[in-house]
């Protein structure tokens, strides 16, 4: 499975911006696509997930209530709506798969992306 995230970029705090996972390879054996960021510094922290097969989602509590993951089968893409940014969300934003199970522990991710970065300007 091969993951390649795209779309960040730099916007103005309250900005909108929508990142892209496409997804490529075997991805029958997907359960779940998460989001991941990390802050210059910082450890790689839960962003979001969806269900590969499903609707169920769920939202790290820093981030629930402005961004929104969503899926388009047809095009084997994810997608990260984000609304409402902050200077706290700048961060090199990854997304992964889990072949496992519906996950928030980053060790249940094997297989990354190459991260897009995303700078909110205050």
């Amino acid at each position: 499975v091969q993951l390649q995230a795209s779309g960040g970029g730099l916007v103005q705090a309250g900005d909108s911006l929508t990142l892209a996972c496409a997804v490529s390879g075997r991805t029958v054996s997907i359960a779940v696509v998460g989001w991941f960021r990390q802050a210059p510094g910082k450890e790689r922290e839960f962003v979001s997930y969806i269900r590969w097969r499903g609707s169920n989602t769920y939202y790290a509590g820093a981030i629930k209530g402005r961004f929104t993951v969503s899926r388009d089968n047809a095009k084997n893409t994810v997608y990260l709506q984000m609304n409402s940014l902050r200077p706290e969300d700048t961060a090199v934003y990854y997304c992964a798969a889990s072949l496992a199970r519906l996950s928030s522990y980053r060790e249940d991710y094997r297989n990354w992306g190459q991260g897009t970065l995303v700078t909110v300007s205050s």
